[in-house]
This record gives C-alpha cells, structure tokens and sequence, in this order.
C-alpha cells in the first residue's frame, strides 16, 4: 500500500511529537481523578452549548495523508470547535469540546485544561476533548502553523467558557439509532489484510445521542456519535468531510440548534463510497436523518428517550502501554468516564482505537438496569492507532501503527472498568 494515499492514514507530523507533548498532558493531569457530586436526585439541569469557526485563514499544511505535502489551496466549509457545558443542581459540571480537527495532542488538551481551570475552576478530569478526525484539516502542531495554533486554543477555551457563562435551565435526554455510512476496512487477502471495504467486517453503526432542550421543550443543541473515519475526501480544501456536513444539515433542519459531533471507535472503519465531494454530503445526510430518528421527531409521543436526571460524575485516569521493544519507555494512555445522570456512561478512549473496543467494552458495561453505554475514540490524545488484539495480530494497516505489546486491549479494558467503577456506571443506575 502506498502510503500518503486517500487509503491511508499517515497523520503525517504528529507521531515524532506525541511521547514529548505527553509530558504536558502529565504535568496538568492527576494518575487518577474523580469527581463524586451528591447523590441527590438533581431537580433539574443547567445546559449550554457555544461554536467558534476555527477555519484556518492561511494556506496551512493539512494533517491526515503523509503524500500531501502541498498546503490548502481554499476553503469548501468551515470547521468548528464547539462547546457543550452541563451542569447538575448540586453544581456538577463537564465540558465536552468537539472539534473538526485531525485530533487533539496532548499538547493542546494540556494548554485547554490549564486555562479552564484558571478560568472556570473546571477540573481536568471534568473536561472531554474529542476529534471528528477530518483529514481536510490543518496540520495545526506544524513549524508553520505556530500562529494558527495559539489561536486555536484561545477560540476553543472562548467557546467553553461561552458555554460555561450561558448555562440555563434544561431538559437532557438520550436516544439511538443506526447509519449506514461506515464499512469496515480490512479486507483478507493471500498478502495479507488490505485497506479494502469489508461488508462481513465488524461495524459499530449506532448514533448515540443526546438531547438538550430548554425549559421549554424548544431543542438548544444535540451531541451524537459515529465510529468511522472522516476519509470521504482527501483533496487540499479545508472540510468537516461527512461530519461537518451532518451537523451543519441538523443546524439548518433546527434553528438555533447547535450541533455537536463526536468520533467513536472508527480506527478500521471508512465511509464508502467516497473519493467525490457528493459523497461526504451525502454521508452527512444519511447520519444527520438518523440523528433525527434518535430524537424521534415529528413522533406525537417519544417512546425512546431516556430522560436524565441525578448527578454528574467524572473520572480521567491513565494506563502505562507497553511495547515489544523492552528499552522503549511505555506510552501513557488517557481514559475517561463521565456518567450523565442516570441515563449515559460516556468512556472517552485516546487515540485513534478500532472498533473492537467499542463492542466489547458496551457488551462488558452494560447492565439491564444501568445506563446507556456510550465509547468514543479520537479523546484526549493522539496520534496513532490503537488496535484491538485481534487487529494486532491479523496485521495490515492499523496494526503498524507502533510496536504495540499484545496485551495493550487487556491494559485498557481493565482499566477503563477502573474508571467507570469511580462513577459508579458498572452496576445498576444511581439513584
């Protein structure tokens, strides 16, 4: 496979640069950190969502293929940082930052979580910094895009204390449905696997969602999930790719909505078709309609949302991933938990983490009287794929990433059902 083509994803400058911008996520971030609110039943919530364009206004270097060294030659949408503050009455709060970026550098989470904290008094462990992995994006820790880059960060800590400074009383709920938009990509073949598109492949095709309304019932913003690559294009235009379009389609459908898209595991998984411009507008349609049946809209009685109450509760911690070569140091690799009242259980995985992941750890948490169990990817850290063991041993792509030690799942599952179990997500709901 050649790399640096629309096949591949190179993520070109950042692997050189994450062990050393590790050392600021550290310095900012607890091992462990955990947030235990009042187990009071909350009489109600406060809410709040802001956006900031975050389009670069120069002809930066783009992130995402090693083979395009060419910087961006024009603009076909622009990208966004987006903010989503939630609070409970006993004064709980997380932030949710998502961002039309390649991904987040331990750099730029540890610089967002200083300011807010000096700024809002957030706790680290209180704020989720998630990536829609559009490789239309700017290859913002580049030489050249050092202005852009203090930039960035000043808009992406505007937005959430705009957030933050907005709250109002709201409604939150949750609900699901399935998009067909992604395929896996790892096709068997006698020279090993190939980035092909898999029908038979393992899928997470589901659409995490969640609702806020205010007092009123009137929709404010809307938070859902997809695991899939933002790969439908690979040309030198700065995009959101299917996940800008989805939002900005669901923004339109609802004024005064603000739309926020947040990656799951889609490590091995690509839209398809793709390659045409059409196609990124029309993944964006088929994810942003079923976003529309999770809200179940134009329904005269919603049978499927799960409306939240109780307490906000969150957990960050590390794990210490080991590699074949025993003289390289191991890599420290960020987990989260945030449990949204009663209702959600949000695990927030580093990196760019396959599919896998996401089926294993739902089937592991879920609990018939717990709550939903949401896995993103793409948080808090990058870059480099984190494959699952079976990946790692098929080999292909994905499994080049690092000279990852096969027990890297095991490390992560047990200690992601370290941190669900501060927040209290791995047995029946809190009450």
């Amino acid at each position: 496979m050649r790399r640096g083509s629309l096949n591949s994803c190179a993520c070109a400058g950042f692997t050189a640069r994450a062990t050393v911008a590790l050392a600021a996520l550290l310095a900012v971030l607890p091992r462990t950190a955990a947030l235990a609110a009042d187990d009071r039943p909350a009489a109600g919530w406060k809410a709040a969502a802001a956006a900031v364009k975050i389009t670069p206004p120069d002809p930066l270097p783009m992130a995402g293929y090693a083979g395009r060294t060419e910087p961006a030659e024009g603009t076909e949408q622009e990208l966004f940082a987006k903010a989503l503050a939630l609070e409970d009455d006993a004064g709980g709060r997380v932030m949710l930052i998502t961002l039309d970026l390649i991904g987040v550098s331990a750099e730029l989470r540890s610089r967002v979580v200083a300011a807010l904290g000096t700024a809002r008094s957030l706790p680290p462990h209180a704020i989720l910094l998630n990536a829609s992995h559009t490789h239309c994006g700017p290859d913002y820790r580049h030489e050249a895009a050092t202005a852009y880059r203090e930039s960035l960060e000043r808009s992406i800590v505007a937005a959430a204390t705009e957030a933050i400074d907005r709250l109002a009383p709201a409604e939150l709920s949750y609900g699901t449905a399935r998009a067909s938009v992604s395929m896996n990509r790892r096709t068997s073949s006698p020279t090993g696997y190939l980035n092909h598109p898999n029908p038979q492949g393992p899928v997470d095709q589901s659409v995490p969602t969640l609702a806020v309304r205010s007092a009123g019932g009137g929709l404010k913003a809307v938070l859902f999930g997809y695991a899939c690559h933002n790969t439908t294009m690979g040309f030198r235009r700065w995009l959101g790719d299917y996940a800008g379009y989805a939002q900005e389609y669901l923004e339109e459908d609802h004024p005064g909505t603000k739309a926020l898209f947040m990656m799951g595991c889609g490590g091995d998984q690509n839209p398809y078709p793709r390659g045409e411009l059409k196609y990124a507008q029309r993944h964006g349609r088929t994810l942003a309609t079923a976003v529309e049946a999770a809200l179940e809209v134009n329904q005269k009685e919603p049978r499927h949302q799960r409306k939240l109450s109780g307490t906000i509760r969150s957990a960050f911690g590390m794990v210490d991933l080991p590699f074949t070569d025993p003289a390289r140091p191991p890599l420290a690799y960020p987990v989260q938990a945030i449990r949204i009242g009663d209702g959600v259980l949000l695990v927030a995985l580093g990196m760019e983490a396959t599919v896998d992941y996401s089926l294993r750890l739902k089937q592991e948490l879920a609990k018939p009287d717990g709550p939903a169990i949401w896995i993103a990817g793409y948080s808090n850290l990058y870059p480099g794929y984190v494959p699952s063991r079976r990946v790692l041993l098929e080999g292909g792509y994905e499994a080049q990433s690092m000279p990852w030690d096969p027990g890297l799942e095991e490390r992560i599952v047990a200690r992601v059902h370290e941190i669900v179990a501060e927040v209290g997500g791995s047995g029946p709901a809190v009450r």
